[in-house]
């Protein structure tokens, strides 16, 4: 009893207590070259940029006071920037860029124009642009797939993705 009143402790034993963990590492970053297109006629110049990748994953805080080892998914996210790291990213889902191989090279033909790349520095995402938030998009969809993530009891996760401070791109997923 505290100054006349009665402090009953509230158990949630019982309940599932959800928590939230939120990793945001130096380390989860990747450098690519992109050109970002407007319509069928306009597009940027090819250019480059650091980008930055975050994560927010919810699940039930288990007995131990911890939602999983997420060591799990910070290898995740690791290994997800070394795969695009260094290379130009060019969207395959684009109605305005045609993509073909022809011998060593990818070329994409965008209003007219045709751009030469060796195979080796270009990296095709199924996006249809790419802007931070169809990458945020593309992270997400990979690690809602990923089966080191799964049966964790994983309840959202979210994926931003920056260009600069500032400036992100939000994907969320949810178990309905």
């Amino acid at each position: 009893m505290i100054l006349g009143r009665e402090i009953r402790a509230i158990s949630l034993s019982d309940k599932t207590r959800l928590s939230r963990i939120e990793i945001s590492k130096q380390a989860f970053s990747f450098s690519i070259g992109h050109f970002t297109i407007f319509s069928a006629t306009e597009r940027e110049n090819l250019h480059g940029h650091n980008f930055q990748l975050h994560c927010h994953v919810t699940a039930p805080l288990e007995e131990n006071g911890m939602l999983f080892d997420y060591a799990i998914i910070k290898t995740l996210i690791r290994s997800l920037c070394d795969e695009i790291d260094e290379h130009v990213i060019l969207p395959s889902r684009s109605p305005y860029l045609t993509l073909n191989e022809e011998g060593d090279y990818v070329t994409a033909e965008f209003d007219g124009e045709t751009m030469y790349f060796l195979k080796r520095d270009v990296m095709v995402l199924p996006v249809t642009n790419t802007t931070i938030e169809e990458f945020s998009h593309h992270f997400l969809n990979k690690l809602v797939d990923h089966p080191d993530l799964q049966n964790r009891g994983i309840t959202d996760i979210s994926v931003r993705v920056s260009s600069s401070p500032g400036q992100y791109g939000v994907a969320d997923w949810s178990k309905a």
